[in-house]
């Protein structure tokens, strides 16, 4: 049987090409090649929101396929933009929403925010990604917990934001065993015992960042022969938001 690291490298030793491949897939492509061809079509918040079929393929580049049907509440994060430090999307605990209002800035670009590359190409390829880590956790969930770690824990400014996303929580506590009783503490020495065992700055060299993921994978692979992995109860059925739960409830003070 192939190792967790093992599929993780194969995927990652190339990963311009892995990413070529996944994209020319039939059913990516075809998505692909109606959203680029729609998009620049779309000139306001309102037909942006009607255009389903763009607008989840838009949501699912940013790990939002399980709020699409919540137009309401993404109308909100698209008017208010991100300008204003207290907007709707800026005072949500989830970057994945102020990631999305900054691509289709409706707010300070108008009818040219769909001819931006950000509003285009740079939503292709995020969409692309995403696809890559829920295939691969169809088939192992511990990759798709590698990839995304992977991709989203150099972004990770503070202990409170790995503690803050499901998926990076459980590469850490599969990596330095952290007890699920670790969860009642307050938060505050819940990030001392994450800054304890891990220099946050070592998640931006690329070769610690490397080695933190062979350990989670010998780990992870060492756990599944004796128990099943709860894993993909991280994820959403459809497989591509993570925090979605937390996002709606969780405003900052003064949401």
């Amino acid at each position: 049987m192939t190792t967790t690291f093992a599929t993780f490298q194969s995927l990652t030793r190339n990963m311009t090409r892995t990413l070529s491949l996944k994209a020319a897939e039939p059913s990516v492509a075809l998505e692909t090649k109606h959203f680029l061809a729609t998009i620049p079509k779309i000139k306001t918040v309102d037909a942006f929101l009607k255009n389903t079929r763009v607008f989840t393929y838009a949501m699912n580049a940013f790990g939002l396929g399980d709020m699409a049907y919540a137009k309401g509440y993404m109308r909100k994060v698209l008017t208010e933009g991100i300008v204003d430090p207290k907007s709707f999307a800026n005072r949500l605990n989830d970057e994945r929403f102020t990631a999305f209002a900054k691509a289709f800035d409706f707010d300070n670009f108008g009818p040219l925010t769909t001819t931006r590359p950000a509003a285009r190409q740079d939503v292709v390829d995020a969409y692309v990604r995403q696809k890559l880590e829920v295939d691969a956790g169809a088939e192992n969930e511990g990759v798709r917990l590698a990839l995304y770690f992977q991709r989203e824990a150099p972004k990770v400014k503070s202990a409170y934001g790995l503690l803050a996303d499901p998926a990076l929580w459980k590469v850490l506590k599969t990596v330095y065993g952290f007890p699920t009783a670790m969860a009642s503490a307050d938060i505050e020495k819940q990030a001392s015992a994450v800054t304890q065992r891990l220099k946050l700055a070592e998640l931006q060299d690329p070769a610690k960042l490397d080695r933190l993921i062979r350990r989670f994978t010998a780990r992870w692979d060492a756990d599944q022969g004796v128990a099943a992995s709860p894993t993909l109860a991280l994820f959403p059925a459809n497989g591509v938001g993570m925090r979605t739960g937390m996002a709606l409830l969780n405003l900052k003070y003064g949401g």
